[in-house]
């Protein structure tokens, strides 16, 4: 594990893989940390220079208190001027997916492939009930809160900027079991790749294979920086109707 002071804030963060190899950034969902990502680190890392960082607010990162996710997002760029890389491919779950797409449409040139599991679209969510605090720990619970009404309510701009993307993306849906409708975040983004496994939010732990082979197939496909194919749905479900996301705000859901 190491530890940098970037954007302002300290950013503890696990590096795996030659540095000489092509840089990827997994960045974790609400409440996890870099150990969510244990095994798929190790695959990816056969090829990339893989850094995983605890997101502000989580695990040994600090807790500043304040989480607007555009912030979220220049942490990982910061991090990535302290590293030296200029590019990386950009995998995101949930949370972490919402703030792998907010780096993507500011910062374009930082983003070399952009992969999202299962994250809620920049549409407002409805039917979300207030967060309840339960005592687990590992976390800010503020932050919990704060990325909460950003999730509910997510600032327009997103989606437009989505609309302009032109970095080479994979959205992975998680299908019905999921709280979220990602196919409606593939839809935003020119020449989203959209791939369904059926197993609910949690894909890279539900279906770890499934979830390899997705974005190993999406490497591949785009190793020239180009998508081929959009709207790609495999799996063994079908994305789930077009509509706002639902489920309930669990402090793990995103």
């Amino acid at each position: 594990m190491r530890t940098a002071i970037v954007n302002g804030i300290r950013i503890t963060f696990r590096e795996e893989g030659d540095p000489a190899a092509p840089p990827m950034v997994l960045v974790h969902g609400r409440t996890a940390d870099h150990n969510d990502w244990n095994g798929i680190t190790q695959h990816f890392a056969a090829r990339h220079h893989v850094i995983v960082p605890d997101l502000r607010g989580h695990g040994a990162s600090a807790h500043p208190g304040d989480y607007p996710l555009p912030e979220l997002a220049e942490d990982i760029a910061a991090l990535l001027d302290h590293l030296g890389i200029a590019r990386a491919t950009v995998v995101g779950h949930s949370l972490g997916g919402v703030v792998a797409y907010v780096l993507a449409v500011r910062r374009p040139d930082r983003v070399e492939r952009l992969v999202l599991e299962d994250a809620p679209p920049p549409y407002p969510l409805e039917g979300r009930p207030p967060v309840v605090e339960d005592g687990s720990t590992g976390f800010d619970w503020r932050m919990v809160h704060e990325t909460e009404r950003q999730l509910v309510r997510p600032d327009p701009a997103w989606a437009e900027a989505l609309r302009r993307l032109a970095v080479p993306a994979l959205v992975l849906s998680g299908g019905p079991a999921s709280p979220f409708r990602s196919e409606r975040l593939a839809e935003l983004i020119p020449g989203a790749r959209l791939v369904t496994i059926g197993v609910g939010h949690l894909i890279h732990v539900g279906d770890r294979k499934a979830f390899l082979r997705a974005v190993d197939d999406f490497l591949a496909a785009t190793g020239t920086g180009t998508v081929t194919g959009t709207g790609t749905r495999t799996g063994p479900d079908a994305p789930a109707a077009d509509g706002p996301g639902a489920g309930a705000p669990r402090a793990d859901v995103s």
